[in-house]
Parts: structure tokens; sequence; C-alpha cells
């Protein structure tokens, strides 16, 4: 087969390339080796599809937490105004919610999938069904690539194979392989935007418990300055946590193996420790008879307070006038900083996206082409870029796609 444009992976960026190339006039093909394209798609934003985050160029960069330079060429050209026009061009409204998040009107992650398919249809691009095993490299210019049903050959071949989370949505991480074999160079794949392991068994004590307006603070052990703070939503889990918080905390771990971490969650991000205090005395004011567990349930959520009353050191049936100064203080410091010791990562195959890939090192900024072979193009979450959840990295698949066309 001949095309001026082989697109490996059909996901949200080598969809999106394929319908920018295809509208500039060029030939395009579309080899996915997935039942069906998008899948991932359907799965973002639970379901809903965070399709970009509401924001500016440097935003964008500063929720990039590595290689963020790399981007500021391809966001420059397509930034996310650029992405909510284009799906609003194709008949698909959007909303902005909090934080900026832009989903479609409908929440539903398939309506973006659906415009993307059918744009590609009418722009005339040809989507086939094909793992693609190898490529086509001669004198340092790729010139096509090789299918389990036969060879391709074109003037451009772009690899958007995504990474390796979620492997039953297409992204089984086999672009790393057809990288390698061009010689370029893939980072050390890890989850990214995953759940956290702790220790201990107070998170499955709290099991489904969703926290909503908490600050979340991530530690390396030995320093003083948090590696991420934020405040938002979170959730306890039968192994630890999750919710976005915690994905975007993930984010900042750099290796879990060498060094250790802690989560410190700041229950009451609105009050001071003053303001807690007075907040307390007035509750055992009003009811200074009332067991030290029940008198929680105005502060705490139920599924909470008996981990609490054991960390506080306090019993549970102690009156709350009998509660001294002392207690009451290691209380409030325990409200203001519940810490939890991070024991692990989750699945790669459960993370949101993958850390590393290809390195940006051997990968122009400006069009995404191969510093080692010519005409070869990668782009989206093959790339050693990853963000925040927020939309981000979908806008990162969307600007990436954008500079390669």
């Amino acid at each position: 087969m001949n095309c001026g444009r082989l697109i490996v992976g059909g996901g949200a960026a080598g969809l999106f390339c394929a319908v920018q190339a295809a509208w500039q006039g060029e030939e395009v093909i579309v080899a996915e080796h997935g039942r069906k394209c998008g899948q991932k798609l359907l799965i973002t934003g639970k379901g809903r599809c965070n399709v970009t985050n509401n924001c500016d160029v440097q935003t964008v960069m500063k929720n990039i937490p590595r290689n963020p330079k790399f981007m500021f060429s391809a966001l420059s050209r397509f930034a996310p105004e650029d992405t909510m026009a284009f799906f609003e061009s194709l008949g698909v409204p959007l909303k902005t919610e909090r934080g900026n998040r832009v989903f479609p009107e409908s929440d539903r992650a398939e309506d973006i999938r659906s415009a993307l398919l059918n744009a590609c249809r009418d722009a005339g691009v040809r989507i086939v069904t094909d793992e693609i095993t190898g490529l086509i490299v001669s004198e340092g210019v790729c010139t096509g690539a090789v299918g389990r049903t036969g060879e391709y050959h074109a003037d451009k071949v772009v690899i958007a194979t995504g990474g390796k989370s979620y492997p039953v949505t297409g992204s089984d991480g086999s672009g790393y392989e057809l990288a390698r074999s061009a010689g370029h160079t893939v980072t050390e794949i890890q989850p990214s935007l995953v759940p956290l392991v702790c220790e201990g068994r107070d998170c499955a004590e709290m099991m489904g418990l969703s926290l909503r307006n908490c600050t979340l603070s991530l530690f390396e052990e030995g320093s003083p300055k948090p590696l991420y703070t934020e405040l938002g939503e979170m959730l306890f889990t039968h192994f630890g946590m999750s919710g976005p918080l915690v994905l975007s905390a993930s984010a900042h771990i750099a290796d879990i193996r060498e060094k250790k971490y802690r989560i410190v969650i700041d229950l009451k991000p609105a009050l001071s420790e003053q303001k807690l205090d007075e907040r307390i005395l007035r509750d055992i004011a009003e009811q200074p008879n009332k067991d030290f567990s029940n008198l929680l349930r105005k502060l705490l959520p139920a599924k909470m307070i008996p981990v609490i009353v054991k960390r506080s050191g306090i019993e549970g049936f102690k009156k709350g006038n009998q509660i001294t100064a002392e207690e009451r203080s290691r209380l409030i410091r325990l409200l203001k900083g519940l810490e939890f010791p991070v024991k692990g990562l989750r699945p790669v195959e459960e993370a949101i996206i993958t850390r590393g890939g290809v390195s940006t090192d051997e990968i122009s900024p400006k069009n995404m082409e191969s510093k080692i072979i010519k005409n070869l193009h990668f782009i989206g979450e093959i790339l050693d870029v990853d963000a925040y959840t927020g939309g981000f990295n979908l806008q990162i698949a969307f600007s990436t796609a954008y500079a390669c066309v």
C-alpha cells in the first residue's frame, strides 16, 4: 500500500494527526492493531473525556513535570483554545468545569471519539486493522513500515502508539520497540497518574470514603518542602488511595524503589490550628458529657472516626469535658497533618498515562521528527512527556500531532 502519510496507532494523537494531514491534502492511512480506534478516549475523565484544560500555554507547561520546554513550540502553534475550537467546529459543544477542565456538554467521551472518526471518514482517511511490526529504513530515511498483512510505503511515518498504560485499549508498549529499532533511546517506563499503595490498614478501614476540599501534600523522606501540594478530592481504597489529588501526586514520585515518600492530608485546610481549636472547644461546650468519638461526628465522616480515635491516642469513650489541652493539641495536629507512608505504586496497567518514552533529546520540538531517521515522527504518549490530571495529557497529544503536519 502506498500513501503520503502512514500513522501507526489510532488513538487520540493518531486520529487527530490523520484529520489535520488529510485536510492539508495528504493521502493518509492509519494502521490500528486493535479492533477499534480511540478506545482509550472512552475511559478518560471517568468516561466523560477531559479533552483539554481551558488555560494558556504557560499554565499547560507548569502542569508538565518532565520536559516542559520541549512542548513550548507545539503548544504555541496549537493551544487549548485551538483544541476547543476544533471540536466545536466538528459539532461537539464543550463546557468548562472546576479546575478549568473541559468536557463535552453531553458528558459522553464517545462524542469526542465519534467526532474524530467522522472527521477522518469525511477527509478520506483510510483506517486499516493491522499490527505494524517493523519500519522500512534506507540510508537514514524512513520510507514505510511492515505490517502483519503487508507493507506500507509512505513519504512520512508517524508513530502514535501511545504508552503502556491500559493495554486493553491498545496501548501495549509496542511502539517502544519500533523506536528502538530505529536507534532511539527509550527512557525507563513507569506508571504515572496512578493510585498509591500505602502502608498499614488505615486506608482499607476507610475504603470507599471520598474527601473533598482537603489539601494533599507529597513529601520525600528528609525534605521539609513538599514535592506537591494541592486542594481537591481524593479517595481511600482497599490498597491505599486514589482520586485526582493522589494521581497528580504520583507524577512526582521519581523512584519508589530507592526513595521513601509520605502523603500528608490537611482535613481542614480552611481553618487555622487556632480556629480549629476554637471549633472543637465550642463542640465540647455544647455537649460536654458526650463521648470523644461521638463529638467527632460534627467534624469528620463516620468512616474516618475510628482511625482518628486510634491515632489520637484519646479513648473513644472519654467525655468531652475530660479531654486535656495537650490531647486537644494532638488531635488538631492530626487533623491538619494526617500522614500515610507510601509503600508503592499500582501497576502501569492501572495508570492513566505512562511516564518515560522516546527521549525528547532525539526529537525535533518543531515538527516531532526524529533527529536520527528522516521522515519518522513520534507524537503523543510515546514521547517522554507527561502531565498532571486536568486535560493536559490530551492537549499534549493534540499539540504534538498538529506540530508534525
